[in-house]
């Protein structure tokens, strides 16, 4: 690569990660301000860990993130394979752009469907906004982002394994299950650590559809951005970076030893 190039890529890494830093130097800035800082503490973090309010919305936010992670993986790799099976070329042509609608329409608009959705439902049922439409709509939203993540790898499997294997007497169920997910489990991964992280990091169509009484993250450290600027919010954003950057580097680690006992398995050494 020529030194320009390295030069981009370096000014870009910098613009992108600079703010970070910045926020995550002041969060033990012991002035408790982003003007200057006069000293190291962790004065932020232990009010954070006293804080009920925000304990509880932490917890809620990695519930549903997880919950809506787990869920939404089960069903879009199922819906992948679905689709990897239909025949008929219009239906699945079909199908697959109704799926990448919900990936690159506007939040604001999700958000205000669900609303009026969970509205209309709310005056029938009796249902009130709150965890259980934050759930449902971070599933919704997360369901697109597995099947075009785990789609991909199931057109660069081996057919004749499929074939194979049902020549020998394997039932549709040995076939799935020996077959098919070990090889989608790196892209089933990549799916459910993709929908985790937009779980955790969204804001508009969790603003739309929470209730008085349930939070999660994104949208109460929007409602403490609006007071004015607290340490907490510096400190909050830390951890949620570091958690995410732990499930990254924990992501490449498994996928590489699931590449490794494959290549092992086929050995390859």
């Amino acid at each position: 690569m020529k030194w320009y190039g390295k030069l981009y890529i370096g000014i870009l890494v910098a613009l992108l990660y600079a703010p970070i830093i910045f926020l995550m130097i002041y969060s033990f800035n012991s002035a408790g301000n982003m003007i200057h800082f006069d000293g190291f503490t962790l004065e932020h973090y232990k009010s954070l860990f006293q804080n009920d309010r925000l304990m509880s919305v932490i917890f809620n936010t990695i519930a549903v993130a997880l919950i809506a992670a787990s869920v939404s993986t089960v069903i879009g790799t199922m819906g992948a394979i679905a689709l990897y099976h239909l025949r008929n070329k219009k239906m699945k042509v079909s199908l697959l752009t109704l799926n990448n609608v919900l990936m690159v329409s506007s939040d604001v608009v999700i958000g205000a469907s669900f609303l009026i959705m969970f509205t209309a439902i709310g005056h029938i049922t009796g249902l009130g906004l709150g965890f259980t439409t934050v759930l449902v709509s971070h599933i919704a939203f997360c369901i697109p982002i597995v099947v075009i993540i785990v789609l991909p790898r199931l057109y660069e499997m081996n057919d004749n394994m499929l074939h194979a294997a049902r020549d020998l007497g394997a039932n549709e169920y040995q076939v799935l299950s020996n077959i098919m997910l070990p090889q989608l489990l790196p892209g089933i991964l990549g799916g459910f650590f993709m929908a985790l992280t937009y779980s955790l990091d969204d804001f508009t169509v969790s603003f739309f559809v929470t209730g008085n009484g349930f939070s999660v993250l994104s949208v109460e450290v929007y409602a403490m951005a609006r007071k004015g600027i607290s340490m907490e919010i510096n400190a909050i954003s830390t951890l949620l970076f570091v958690v995410i950057l732990i499930g990254v580097v924990g992501y490449y680690v498994v996928q590489h030893m699931i590449k490794r006992k494959q290549q092992s398995k086929r050995g390859v050494q």
